[in-house]
């Protein structure tokens, strides 16, 4: 695992990451299959008429999940601003062409004071204004209803936040759109296990629903939309394609898409539906275990087995990463963190208050192996 000076990485004058943390986008998303990896190599020997892929790409990411169309999009928050856009413009030209100037459009976008998120800022990127109902104790249905009104462009609704106390169900706001007439968007980025909860916001009435690839083994920058017909007709209507060749300077150019991105979505995707997943959480549960028994002799820390989720809470299960805890007299969980961080290659752990959390999802054994044995070499 020691820096070699013919790394890639090295020979550009970065130093390459051990992945204690999972799946991000500031450390490069996922690992991909040999299958996706093969993948974009044979696309890398062709050339495509890119509208098509993108469409048939599209529809068999759809047919997947049971929804009527569908787009590949540079990752979900890409997703929410092509649809923000697309309620907005719907499949006319000229409403593209001159966002972010909504005057005379319908721009509001209703979402429950409780689930403002760093995400909802690629809604109004595109000149949508975000408008709260209720408050952050709470939202009632019937504000809803309220709510919209002849300047209401969509719903969006964070799947992730469901949970939280004081809000309306999925299945109930998608009754309120459909009697308004007003699509429900439904960011889903990293819903996509069990893998019946992607189909089953679509069947609870979701209009619109964002995913990231990266989280399902595709690349960090793609992701999908999918949903009804007519609107993800809409989103083609604002995405890159035809700016030089159509008539319309359309909204979305700058979210372009390579060919081999576009596959490797489609390709990760079908792996993912197809996985042993049981397979997939065992191997986490050994690579802890590795990971745990390795640090059985570093001086003054304690590992536990536990789950670190994808919204960044500390639960019981399944098992995904290991919690340091530390005795007093000895390192912090700060210096070691620095110490594992300033070294190449990088070990980049989870700091969280008076322990360190370090997450194997994206580990490989070897990797687990040399982690333990780093932690273990600074603390004693």
């Amino acid at each position: 695992m020691a820096a070699t000076d013919n790394g890639i990485f090295n020979r550009i004058g970065v130093r390459p990451v051990i992945n204690g943390c999972g799946v991000y986008t500031d450390l490069g998303g996922s690992r991909f299959s040999p299958a996706v990896w093969q993948a974009m190599e044979e696309v890398n020997h062709h050339f495509v008429d890119l509208p098509d892929l993108l469409d048939a790409a599209g529809q068999r990411i759809a047919d997947m999940l049971s929804a009527e169309a569908g787009l590949v999009t540079p990752g979900a928050a890409a997703a929410i601003m092509l649809g923000s856009a697309a309620v907005m413009a719907g499949t006319d030209g000229t409403r593209s062409e001159r966002l972010p100037d909504v005057s005379g459009l319908k721009s509001n976008v209703l979402i429950q004071s409780g689930h403002r998120y760093k995400y909802d800022r690629q809604v109004t990127m595109t000149g949508a204004s975000l408008v709260e109902v209720g408050s952050k104790n709470g939202t009632r249905i019937e504000q809803i209803e309220e709510a919209v009104d002849g300047s209401t462009g969509m719903i969006l609704y964070p799947a992730h936040l469901e949970p939280k106390a004081g809000s309306v169900p999925i299945s109930e706001v998608a009754g309120v759109a459909r009697s308004k007439g007003v699509p429900l968007f439904v960011d889903a980025a990293f819903m996509n296990y069990p893998t019946d909860v992607l189909p089953g916001l679509i069947e609870q009435g979701a209009d619109l629903l964002a995913v990231s690839a990266k989280y399902f083994g595709g690349p960090n920058a793609g992701g999908f939309i999918v949903g009804c017909k007519d609107l993800i007709e809409a989103v083609r209507n604002v995405y890159f394609t035809r700016y030089e060749s159509g008539d319309y300077l359309k909204y979305g150019r700058p979210l372009k898409m390579d060919r081999h991105t576009v596959v490797a979505v489609v390709v990760a995707f079908q792996e993912w539906l197809a996985r042993d997943h049981d397979e997939r959480l065992a191997s986490w549960v050994t690579r802890v275990g590795i990971l745990c028994d390795g640090l059985s002799e570093a001086g003054g820390v304690s590992a536990q087995p536990m789950c670190f989720t994808l919204d960044e809470r500390v639960v019981s299960d399944p098992v995904n990463c290991a919690v340091l805890t530390f005795d007093d007299g000895g390192m912090t969980p700060g210096s070691l963190s620095d110490a594992l961080a300033s070294e190449n290659p990088q070990v980049l752990i989870i700091p969280d208050g008076e322990r360190l959390i370090i997450a194997v999802d994206e580990m490989s054994d070897d990797e687990a192996r040399y982690v333990a044995a780093r932690i273990t070499a600074l603390t004693t």
